[in-house]
Parts: structure tokens; C-alpha cells; sequence
């Protein structure tokens, strides 16, 4: 059903409304106004469908750098840990026992081994990773500075109309924040992303949970049918109009009538309703991510990015594994093994590989010493370390079969090609042609470049 809610409240920043809301499709799910709906389209740009794009897979929690793309398999075993390693195309490269699917597509992906912030906090990790800067910690978790997908929504849009610059999947997140330091922080909240659950999120890799297309989809049909008449039409126009009153000051009341039309197509477009309509994929395809909600999830990033969304982010949570190595952390990689792999052979025979980028990643590693489990819970597992990280990086032009820098021989910390999380970011700007010199400015108005080194890592460019 269109629901639409109008009412003077306190405005934000920018001087508009946040309850004069149309809640629909898009602008409901993804928690926007009208008029930042509005805003956003007016400000960003619309570029060509052959313009690259981002699926970010967030691990949130922190995987195990060991376990993953670093293992050490001549390191003593309370650092090696209970599993073997298998290796790639490249001679000499390994990665854990636990992703043999990926260990045979190595010349699809690179990997960074040595990457760290050397923080063990997730939320200073969280925010680090994915702004290219230190901001926010426990005790102060309000997020300081704009998301990498954000910036790519404010900057590129998207990559073709009538579609999102910047979904997430099912609801962006870090730390158990919604959307947490995937957000769009001083940019405003034009600029965050597009939620497509909000009911079922933080899903875990075993849950059960059957995605199907989103709820709003059918919704929308309902929608369509009520609006199908003149009299419908007109009556869901009046209704805008006092959207239009409430919105007044604004600033943008001159150009409202230009966008109803447009507002009213994001709706009922065929568009957006093709692209999050997972239940018309092919079976075939569906089986290749495995049963997984996971999977399911990044299957959905590859319609997207297909379709024309520039960034997605999937995530892919509870890796702050302090016990239970064995049976809680190495079936998680075995699934994400399989559906990473998926991917990328999905994007290949699709021509999409090298127009989309893959990144995989989350806040921090873990300890290189296996501990002997939590209080209650005597089950060897690994904390919190970010002191080295490690994160696969795949397509949107990145060079494949790449590693990149190198830890000691116990995976504590780099000892080759020590990098920042601000490198990968200015890698990711750098393969979608945004300049991170570009500046914007903070909640003081003091302006700010997206990143204060913006150079890329050499290796994958």
C-alpha cells in the first residue's frame, strides 16, 4: 500500500522536513524524504550504463587472516592452527584449506595481506575500513566521516536512472549498527543507503532464512493497480501537494512539479522492480550460490550491479568468533568460499568482471595465537587483531593473481608493503575514476578531501 505522511517537524541540516515522508518502493524501504529523494537526484550525476561499479562484501566482526588468505602452515600450531592450506595457479601462493573454490580461481582476484590499523576495536575498526579514516571507537560511536559507498553515490550516482546509486543488502551495516559506518555521515542522508530489508537483517550464514524478492515488490504492485486510474492518479498527486506545502522551505519548491513525474516513475518502475526481483532468476543460477542467505543476497548484488546500481554492499555477519574456531569460523569461510567463487564466475561469463569490482573484506583480523576459549566457554578460537588484515580484491579492472605485501612468519604483522585501509579505498576510487583529492565540507563547513592520501596501491592499478 503507498503511504504518504505529511507534517511540519524539525528539519535538518539542510533545512528539510524528515515527516514528510513518501513511504513507497525505494523511498520507504530506504528511509529517505521526498525531498532527499529529490535533493539526491537533482545532485547527482547519471552516468553511462558502461561505467564501472563496486560489490562490497562485508565480513562484519572480523575473519581470520590465517584462516583465509595468509595462512602459515610452517608456524607452530597454536599459531597455524587445526587446517592445511591449498594451493592456487600461482607458484608458491596458498590460501587456507578451508576455500578450495577460490584457491582455483586465484587468477580472478589479488590479495592484500598487509593491510592494518593496528586497532582491536570494532568500532574504530568498522569505521576505519570502510571511511579510510579513524573517527568513531566504543566510546564514542557516532560515525565521523562518510562511507566509501557513499562517496561513490555523491560523486559517480548511478549508472543508470530510475536505480539506487548505493544499496545495501539486506540492510548496510557495521557493529551492529544500521546503517553504522556504512552511512553517509556530513553528506547527508540522500547519500546513505538504500535498505532493501529492514525487517530481516544481520542474517547469519546458517539461519534458515529463505530470501525471497523484497516484501515492497508486491506492495508496489498494489500500488500500481490503486494509481492505474485517472481518479487514482489524481488522487496520490493531491496527496503530493501536500507533501509540497510541508517542504515549502526547502528550497526546492520551484522545481518540484519537474520531479513528481520522476518520483512517481522510480515507483512503478519496471526498472527497479527487474532488478530486486530475485524470484525471476534462473534456478541454475540460484543453485550456484548454494543455499546460503548469503549467497542468495550476492546473487541479488550481481542483478543490481547488472541493472545499473554502482555500489552494493552485501553483508555477511557474526565473525567475532573468541571460541569455536573449528565449528563456528571455518564453516563460515567454506560459505563464503563458495559464493565468492560463484561471483566471480558468474560476473565473468556474464562480461561483467571487468566493470565490477569485488571486494571482500571486514574491520580486522584475528589473533595469530589461538586462545583457549571464552569464560564459559573453553573452545579454542582467535580475537580481535588489526594488526593484519587481509582482503580480496577482484574485477572492475584491478590486476588478478596479485599478492599483495607480506606478514611475519606467525601473521602478527607486515613486513612488506605496510598499508592503511585509506589505500584500498583510494584503490576503489581510483578503478571508478573519482579523484579523492575532491573536497566536502563537515558539519563545521570546514571542507575536507575524501581521503588524505589518495594513492592507490600500485600492485592492483
Amino acid at each position: 500500500m503507498l503511504t504518504l505522511q505529511s507534517g511540519l517537524a524539525a528539519r535538518n541540516a539542510s533545512g528539510i522536513t524528515r515527516r514528510a515522508t513518501l513511504k513507497a518502493g525505494f523511498l520507504g524501504v530506504a528511509g529517505l524524504t521526498l525531498p532527499d529523494f529529490l535533493r539526491a537526484k537533482a545532485a547527482q550525476p547519471t552516468v553511462g550504463s558502461g561505467q564501472k561499479s563496486v560489490i562490497l562484501i562485508w565480513l562484519d566482526g572480523g575473519p581470520s587472516q590465517l584462516e583465509t588468505f595468509d595462512p602459515k602452515p610452517d608456524a607452530p600450531a597454536e599459531f597455524r592452527g587445526p587446517f592445511g592450506v591449498c594451493k592456487t595457479k600461482t607458484p608458491g601462493v596458498v590460501v587456507s584449506e578451508l576455500m578450495p573454490h577460490l584457491a582455483t580461481r586465484f587468477d580472478k582476484y589479488s590479495v592484500v595481506r598487509s593491510l592494518h590499523h593496528d586497532n582491536g576495536d570494532h568500532f574504530a575498526a568498522a569505521h576505519w575500513m570502510t571511511t579510510g579514516r579513524f573517527g568513531s571507537t566504543s566510546i564514542n560511536q557516532a560515525q565521523k566521516y562518510p562511507s566509501v559507498g557513499s562517496f561513490v553515490s555523491r560523486v559517480k550516482g548511478t549508472n543508470k536512472p530510475g536505480l539506487p546509486a548505493y544499496v545495501g543488502l539486506p540492510s548496510a551495516e557495521t557493529v551492529y549498527l544500521f546503517p553504522g559506518y556504512m552511512g553517509a555521515g556530513y553528506l547527508g542522508g540522500a547519500y546513505n543507503p538504500f535498505d532493501v530489508d529492514r525487517e530481516t537483517k544481520y542474517i547469519g550464514a546458517f539461519g534458515g532464512h529463505r530470501v525471497r524478492s523484497p516484501k515492497w515488490l508486491s506492495n508496489l504492485a498494489g500500488t500500481k493497480e490503486a494509481v492505474a486510474n485517472t481518479a487514482g492518479k489524481t488522487t496520490l498527486l493531491k496527496q503530493f501537494d501536500t507533501i509540497r506545502r510541508d517542504i515549502d522551505q526547502s528550497g526546492i519548491m520551484t522545481t518540484m512539479d519537474k520531479y513528481q513525474q520522476q518520483a512517481l516513475e522510480l515507483v512503478m518502475g519496471s526498472e527497479a522492480r527487474v532488478a530486486f526481483d530475485i524470484d525471476r532468476e534462473d534456478p541454475k543460477s540460484t543453485d550456484r550460490y548454494g543455499p546460503s542467505p548469503w549467497g542468495q543476497y550476492a546473487m541479488m548484488a550481481r542483478r543490481l550491479v547488472e541493472a545499473g546500481v554502482t555500489f552494493v554492499s552485501v553483508d555477511m555477519p557474526h565473525w567475532d568468533d573468541h571460541s569455536s574456531l573449528v565449528a563456528s569460523h571455518a564453516p563460515k569461510i567454506r560459505v563464503v568460499d563458495k559464493i565468492v567463487s560463484a561471483l566471480l564466475d558468474d560476473l565473468e561469463d556474464r562480461g561483467l568482471l571487468d566493470s565490477v569490482m569485488v571486494v571482500v573484506m571486514g574491520e580486522f583480523g584475528r589473533t595469530p595465537r589461538i586462545n583457549t576459549g571464552q569464560p564459559g566457554i573453553p573452545i579454542p578460537g582467535r580475537d580481535h587483531w588489526g594488526n593484519a588484515i587481509s582482503v580480496l580484491v577482484a574485477g572492475g579492472g584491478v590486476t588478478p593473481g596479485v599478492v599483495v605485501g607480506k606478514t611475519n612468519e606467525r601473521a602478527e604483522h607486515p613486513v612488506e608493503r605496510a598499508l592503511k585501509p585509506e589505500a584500498l579505498l583510494a584503490t576503489i576510487y581510483h578503478q571508478l575514476g573519482i579523484d579523492a583529492n575532491e573536497t566536502f565540507k563537515d558539519h563545521t563547513g570546514r571542507p575536507g578531501p575524501i581521503l588524505d592520501d589518495p594513492t592507490p596501491i600500485k600492485e592492483l592499478v
